[in-house]
């Protein structure tokens, strides 16, 4: 069957893939975003509202506007959550929210501060349906996602609630999954572990967020380079961290350097989309927005 998430289509055929945030978080914002150069759009809810139904509305804008240039039915969505990654309690305490949005139909969730693998764990669990057996046994436990919000989630990938709880489980521990997972090492709590979190089966990518990276160095605001040692070093770590299990690494691109990005290893790219043609047109890019 074709793919829901077209991110991870792109990965199948060995392409990078690239995303930008949505113009709103509204339905108006969803038709307009239907259209976007981006593979992938970015909902911000650790800092921005928790809103759900506003990211609903968006979701229902997205297929009104669709579908895709590349035939796809809505781009894919993934959201940041409050929530963070600091230890299992934590995240058993607030898995209301994994069940909360991707009922609304989204396509991943990013979680933020990522510090240890218990609590990457609980967040993977939290994100699969409880009959999914796959990885069970390897450092995950039995699914935590149960039946009632598959209907709404369905809708919005076009599918009938069935074929949505076969298909809605993570890539790439599921081949056939269509939900993915990523993880910010953004703190040097969580650098100390990365390579621990990222052995957890179901995560699809991670990024070394340098704006909370740097400040967990001491600097406020060192978000862009030049970056200092240290810094460098964090970047390195995760890199090499995700290269090592397969994960993909998530990085920012420019226009000055992205084809060095590449080759270092980046298969998520975020920046313009100038810089995003380059790198299209430098990988023989096939599928069109």
């Amino acid at each position: 069957m074709p793919r829901i998430n077209k991110a991870i289509e792109l990965f199948e055929q060995g392409q990078p893939v690239y995303y930008t945030g949505p113009p709103g978080v509204t339905y108006e914002g969803g038709l307009a975003a239907a259209s976007t150069w981006a593979d992938y759009l970015i909902v911000e809810m650790e800092h921005g509202l928790f809103d759900l139904s506003r990211l609903e509305a968006f979701m229902h804008g997205l297929v009104a506007g669709g579908p895709t240039r590349s035939g796809h039915r809505t781009p894919a969505v993934i959201t940041t959550l409050p929530v963070e990654g600091t230890s299992e309690a934590v995240i058993r305490a607030n898995a209301w929210m994994i069940k909360q949005v991707l009922a609304r139909g989204v396509h991943g969730i990013l979680l933020c501060h990522a510090e240890t693998p218990d609590a990457v764990q609980a967040f993977v669990e939290s994100a699969r349906f409880t009959f999914q057996a796959l990885g069970v046994g390897n450092r995950l436990g039995p699914g935590r996602r149960g039946a009632g919000g598959q209907g709404q989630a369905a809708a919005v990938w076009g599918l009938s609630p069935d074929e949505y709880l076969t298909r809605a489980d993570v890539w790439p521990l599921n081949p056939q999954g269509e939900l993915m997972l990523g993880l910010k090492i953004e703190n040097q709590r969580a650098l100390a572990n990365v390579e621990s979190t990222l052995r957890v089966p179901g995560i699809a990518f991670a990024e070394w967020g340098p704006g909370d990276m740097g400040m967990s160095f001491g600097y406020p605001n060192q978000h862009d380079p030049p970056y200092p040692p240290e810094m460098i070093a964090a970047r390195s770590r995760v890199r090499d961290a995700c290269q090592a299990t397969g994960v993909a690494f998530l990085d920012s691109v420019r226009v000055d350097n992205i084809i060095q990005q590449l080759a270092d290893g980046v298969r998520i790219g975020a920046g313009p989309v100038e810089a995003v043609e380059i790198g299209r047109r430098h990988t023989k890019r096939e599928m069109p927005w």
